[in-house]
């Protein structure tokens, strides 16, 4: 059960660093996510009618460096740019990844 949390977690960075990069900064990269990665995963974390992660989302969360997407688990940011925290951390674990033990 740990390591769905922590894959949860991680899947919460990535998204919220999607949005920040949709929101405030195009062309730029966070975690190693370009905005198009982040986007990608969008759909997967807002409501009301979420879907599953896509390829895309997936395989830009693999490249991404979840150790850093890790320290926005808590930000208060997700839920202000409309991402459902429990829906970004659940997409790791949707992708198939795996957490870094600390997240």
């Amino acid at each position: 059960m740990p390591m769905k949390g922590s894959k949860v977690g991680v899947l919460g960075m990535v998204v919220l660093g999607l949005l920040l990069i949709v929101e405030f900064a195009s062309g730029m990269s966070i975690c190693n996510m370009n905005d198009d990665g982040l986007t990608s995963c969008k759909p997967s974390v807002t409501q009301p009618n979420p879907v599953e992660p896509s390829a895309s989302c997936c395989e830009a969360l693999s490249g991404a460096d979840l150790s850093c997407l890790c320290s926005y688990r808590n930000s208060f940011v997700l839920p202000s740019l409309g991402i459902d925290p429990q829906l970004a951390l659940a997409l790791p674990t949707k992708c198939n990844l795996t957490s870094p033990p600390n997240c």
